[in-house]
């Protein structure tokens, strides 16, 4: 098998090879690895290679559904023991953690093979991949473009053809985003489906979500039946599903009623391109035999924003408080400034927020069987082009020295910040509150060749609703034809 053979296959398929004594486990690491170095440089896609981990791995035994396919895991969360997981920071790229998560000892009883982790913007907080400590990761569709965030490098090496399949998490579109700025297929499993033990109970109060980005839908549907379910201590139980996921993809998903909306839930404006992808997703499906009528939920979109934005700011102030600040990039020192400036009150009531979405949602759903939007509001954003002005730094340094958080909320700050970063991705911030799983489908491209994903959220439990639609959709509308060029 050459590269580019290696490259137009699955997962599924490299692991059907390897079963079969056409190729092994060696060579497709080999085909990884000599990828991996050609575009690193240009992509940056890998923040830290463990060859002598891949190594052990391949002189041991493997077995499983992915025996002997090459794997990247995303450097947030996806613990590799005895390795640093660094969150894009400085602050933690050289203390390592005692133990494989549940995700990376799953991923190696299913056969993977991995030999390297994935770059993510500091603490995984933005929307696109660019950090102090490793650099920007880059878009292999444009290279003068972000893929995305915060699993960005997960993303770009899967679009690069570095490995079929990477490791990603989503806390408020890390997996939706880069799956639509990347041309890949990416599902976010609903709150507790995939555990996040053993180091965490939960990560982001359940908001977040660990999985995959594929190019096909139905390596998603097998790595979530390799995923899915409790580890020993999980907090949560969720019901199974009736057949494994797998097995899903065989199944017609029905004549499904489909919502759709292109506004932006905080009133941001929608690029032409992001809207016309969704429209013309909502036309595929009325020709599938779909029933798809404009509506949305009763949900004030920059409540919600708010709440996420509240978390976001907790959030940062507890990690921010586990490191020296000095180590940590200006923009995260001035969220968690913010965050130490909410008092446990505002933190709890932002909390019971949740479920006022929630139900608003799950009444919505009683009419319809799934929602679709745009993935993004806009297509991605060229290479530095979000970073915090000058003069907004400048005047943050002595902000910061005063630790004046409280009166920066005074002044409505809030709600500036939840309209200026959540404005390009607004989409995607209500499946991670509500615990609801949601999928990015590569169905479109703009007129300059860029991807543009169409976005669709499914009730509690649908994860088989949305991967029989996806399978449907990849069969009557392919998207592995597209490739990148990088």
């Amino acid at each position: 098998m050459n590269f580019d053979e290696y490259r137009h296959h699955d997962a599924t398929a490299l692991a059907q090879y390897v079963s079969k004594g056409e190729v092994t486990p060696a060579e497709l690491l080999r085909m990884a690895t000599e990828r991996a170095e050609a575009t690193g440089t240009r992509l940056n896609a890998i923040n830290r290679a463990l060859p002598e981990r891949a190594q052990r791995r391949l002189e041991a035994p493997l077995a499983g559904p992915f025996a002997g396919v090459p794997f990247l895991v995303k450097d947030l969360a996806q613990d590799v023991g005895g390795e640093p997981t660094s969150m894009g920071s400085r602050a933690f790229a050289r203390s390592p953690v005692a133990e494989d998560s549940t995700f990376v000892r799953r991923a190696d009883d299913a056969g993977l093979v991995l030999f390297g982790k994935t770059n993510t913007p500091e603490l995984g907080l933005k929307g696109i991949t660019e950090n102090r400590t490793f650099g920007a990761t880059r878009n292999p569709w444009d290279r003068d473009r972000t893929p995305g965030g915060s699993s960005g490098g997960s993303a770009a090496a899967v679009a690069a053809g570095i490995v079929p399949m990477a490791g990603a998490n989503d806390g408020g579109g890390s997996i939706r985003i880069p799956a639509a700025y990347c041309g890949l297929f990416g599902l976010r499993p609903g709150r507790g489906r995939v555990p996040a033990g053993p180091r965490f109970h939960e990560i982001w109060e359940g908001a977040s979500s660990d999985h995959v980005l594929t190019r096909s839908v139905r390596d998603s549907a097998r790595m979530l039946d390799v995923l899915a379910g409790p580890d020993a201590g999980a907090p949560f139980h969720v019901a199974p599903p009736e057949r494994p996921y797998s097995e899903e993809l065989q199944h017609a998903p029905g004549r499904l009623r489909i919502a759709f909306s292109t506004r932006s839930p905080i009133g941001a404006e929608v690029d032409p391109a992001c809207r016309q992808a969704a429209e013309n997703t909502a036309r595929q499906l009325e020709d599938l035999g779909h029933t798809v009528e404009e509506a949305e939920p009763a949900i004030d979109g920059m409540a919600l924003a708010r709440c996420y934005l509240t978390l976001y700011f907790g959030q940062v102030a507890a990690m921010v408080a586990d490191g020296r600040p000095g180590d940590f990039e200006l923009d995260t020192r001035a969220l968690a400034m913010l965050g130490r400036a909410l008092n446990s009150g505002e933190y709890v009531r932002a909390h019971q927020q949740w479920n006022t979405f929630g139900r608003a949602l799950g009444r919505f759903f009683q009419d319809h069987d799934l929602y679709l939007t745009p993935a993004t509001a806009a297509l991605p954003a060229r290479i530095g082009e979000l970073e915090t002005p000058r003069s907004e730094q400048l005047a943050l340094r002595p902000l910061l020295r005063l630790n004046a958080g409280r009166l920066l909320m005074k002044t409505g700050v809030v709600d500036k910040l939840a309209f200026r970063s959540l404005a390009r991705t607004p989409f995607t911030q209500l499946a991670n509150l509500t615990g609801t799983p949601a999928m990015s489908v590569p169905l479109h491209w703009s007129d300059d060749g860029l991807p543009v994903g169409s976005h669709f959220m499914a009730p509690v439990g649908g994860e088989s609703r949305l991967l029989r639609l996806a399978a449907q959709l990849e069969q009557a509308h392919p998207w592995w034809d597209r490739l990148p060029t990088a």
